[in-house]
């Protein structure tokens, strides 16, 4: 039930934003882990209003607004993060830097985010009010502010599976050793190479949960694409005319020769897919944005000779405008920094003001379509930077050598601030549906946002220096992937003298169009089961052994809707997931964490094996998959009776 407009109960109070601040801080450096681990963040507010509940009442009670609060500023943790490891670390993995500095990684997500918000705002009235998009994580968090009775049961759900999580990451490859971080198995048939493979990470099993059946078919439908068709007939017929490839694969393991290939060639049939994906979403939403776009402004406008409602106060558009100008000339300075010519420093200013508001603006609209977790932000990002460089490249030639960089902090800023207005726009739903005052949340975001730039460099360097990301070195033979910022890297670099196997990436261009015909022909017929096409460009570009854990845990949550008897019904199946989802973030977040706090004495160390047990303790990947197997049982456990009791 809504606060009535008249009443002022307590929102953005101290010790909502100190808790809210922290919460932030801790799920920004968790995505940080998981995205460069697998190319995937999650939305954090449940759990962040989970947590919330429990310690302001603890405090000594907590409004339901004041909870509303402070998840609304904790949920910048996985958009400022999803911002910055999309594209920040292409500047590392394109050697324009060694590390990843300070004051650059704050001014891009910093400015960035808050630009987010601010291009968010004259978004709200249309598409929550007007269209009312389901924005289902914003809808998902209002339920269970709406039930907050007992947050106790929450936090001792988040609190165990943090602990299991956790402890999968403590014994895995990168701690204790005691099993494999995967289980992989393959073998040669003739010239070509059949493999199959499963990484054992709890994390990805929740992540799988949370994002669904639908999504982790898809995801794995790509990886199987890749894996099992690609590289099989890239092995039997291509190998030979690539003699540099073949020669480097003599005496190789079935499983080392695949791999090799998927790194070589394969994987730019992903880049192709989200190259045409990126674009696609821009032309199926150009009716929708555009009338998003007028109508917000409308309100706007309308709302200064109005009186207007508590619950209906965004921040003022002259204050949004002052705010633009201010944190736009700072952007101008560090683009001037990078390429010392007014005459390329403007026009890529000029860039991200308009592809920063017009991508905000699909960010918001397809967060409320399908979800943040499932918010095609890399793809929005791939449509800027190929923009960027065709000016950048008209501007400062072809071969310029600045010309990758420039367009990598093009495409950051706006993968910022694209990935914090979809974020916004959920927060504003859940805020909406409760009854919460907009410009409170919106001041909020911002405020998290900035707090999660803080961190975002510490954590990327810890986690640089420990595992490596993006290239395998001597030093860090399988670093954590990085996919989509190194698909950016090689996309700005391919587009500025670079080389790139052009005829693989429209190859993935052609795929993608089938996807995308077959999407449309399921929308039509108004299909439950959908084909998203930047979903299955993930699913080609990531290694296989990374989807079919997302798809195990997609199975477990179809599995748990069936044995609520509610598979048919979604708005059913969305209410019964509540523990599943409160538990598979747990995973997420204890083996995110973990990883991050793994790292402190391997760097200090300068060994990657310093916590490692002796090798007669190292167990095989039989033991790593009943391990495995063990925690998703416990998943299903969980949700099911959480399911059970919901249905009841």
């Amino acid at each position: 039930m809504n606060t009535p407009a008249t009443q002022s109960p307590p929102q953005l109070t101290p010790r909502a934003i100190i808790l809210s601040v922290v919460l932030a801080m801790i799920l920004a450096a968790a995505n940080t882990y998981l995205g460069l681990f697998a190319g995937l963040t999650i939305a954090t507010a449940i759990p962040a209003a989970v947590v919330s509940m429990a310690v302001l009442r603890l405090l000594g009670g907590g409004h339901i607004l004041e909870n509303n609060i402070v998840q609304t500023g904790a949920s910048a943790g996985s958009s400022i993060a999803a911002g910055v490891i999309f594209t920040v670390p292409a500047l590392v993995i394109l050697g324009h830097w060694t590390d990843f500095q300070y004051w650059w990684v704050l001014a891009i997500a910093g400015l960035g985010g808050i630009l987010g918000v601010l291009f968010s705002v004259p978004l709200r009235r249309s598409l929550i009010v007007d269209q009312q998009l389901a924005f289902p994580e914003g809808k998902a968090a209002a339920e269970v502010l709406k039930a907050g009775e007992n947050p106790a049961s929450g936090i001792r759900v988040l609190a165990a599976a943090s602990a299991l999580g956790g402890l999968g990451k403590l014994i895995a490859a990168s701690g204790l050793r005691l099993v494999p971080d995967s289980a992989a198995f393959g073998g040669f048939i003739g010239k070509g190479i059949a493999y199959m493979g499963t990484n054992l990470s709890p994390a990805l099993l929740g992540v799988g949960y949370i994002v669904g059946l639908n999504i982790g078919i898809v995801v794995v439908a790509g990886g199987i694409l890749s894996w099992n068709i690609a590289i099989p007939i890239y092995s039997a017929y291509f190998l030979d005319g690539n003699p540099d490839l073949a020669a480097r694969l003599v005496g190789a393991s079935a499983e080392d020769a695949a791999g090799a290939i998927w790194s070589a060639e394969i994987r730019y049939l992903g880049v192709g897919a989200m190259l045409i994906g990126g674009i696609w979403t821009l032309i199926s939403l150009r009716k929708s944005l555009m009338s998003g776009i007028r109508s917000g402004l409308d309100a706007a406008r309308a709302g200064a000779s109005k009186v207007v409602a508590e619950t209906e106060k965004d921040l003022p558009m002259k204050a949004v405008l002052i705010g633009l100008i201010a944190f736009t000339l700072p952007l101008a300075g560090l683009y001037h920094a990078i390429v010392q010519n007014f005459a390329v420093s403007i026009p890529m200013t000029i860039i991200m003001i308009v592809a920063g508001f017009l991508f905000s603006s699909v960010s918001a609209y397809m967060a409320g379509l399908v979800g943040s977790s499932n918010n095609p932000v890399s793809g929005i990002t791939i449509g800027t930077i190929l923009f960027a460089s065709l000016v950048l490249a008209a501007l400062m030639g072809s071969n310029a050598p600045l010309g990758p960089v420039a367009a990598i902090v093009i495409g950051a800023v706006v993968c910022c601030a694209a990935a914090v207005a979809g974020d916004n726009l959920q927060d504003l739903k859940a805020g909406y549906m409760i009854g919460a005052t907009p410009w409170r949340q919106q001041v909020m975001l911002a405020i998290g946002a900035a707090s999660c730039a803080l961190v975002m460099a510490p954590v990327l360097n810890l986690l640089a220096k420990a595992y490596g990301i993006g290239v395998p070195t001597p030093d860090h033979p399988n670093p954590l992937l990085a996919p989509q910022a190194t698909l950016m890297a090689s996309v700005a670099k391919g587009l500025f003298g670079g080389e790139l196997p052009w005829d693989l990436i429209w190859i993935g261009v052609a795929i993608g169009a089938a996807i995308i015909v077959c999407d449309e022909v399921l929308k039509k017929r108004g299909a439950n089961f959908r084909t998203p096409v930047l979903a299955a460009a993930v699913g080609i570009y990531l290694p296989l052994d990374l989807t079919v854990p997302i798809f195990l845990g997609g199975l477990l949550a179809h599995l748990v809707e069936r044995a609520a008897g509610v598979h048919n019904d979604p708005d059913a199946a969305e209410r019964i997931h509540r523990k599943g989802v409160l538990f598979s973030a747990g995973l997420i977040t204890g083996e995110a964490l973990l990883g991050i706090v793994i790292a402190i004495p391997i760097v200090y160390s300068g060994s990657a094996d310093v916590l490692s047990l002796p090798e007669f303790l190292h167990f095989g990947e039989l033991v790593g998959l009943a391990i495995f197997a063990v925690v998703g049982w416990i998943l299903y456990r969980v949700a099911v009776k959480g399911a059970l009791t919901s249905s009841s």
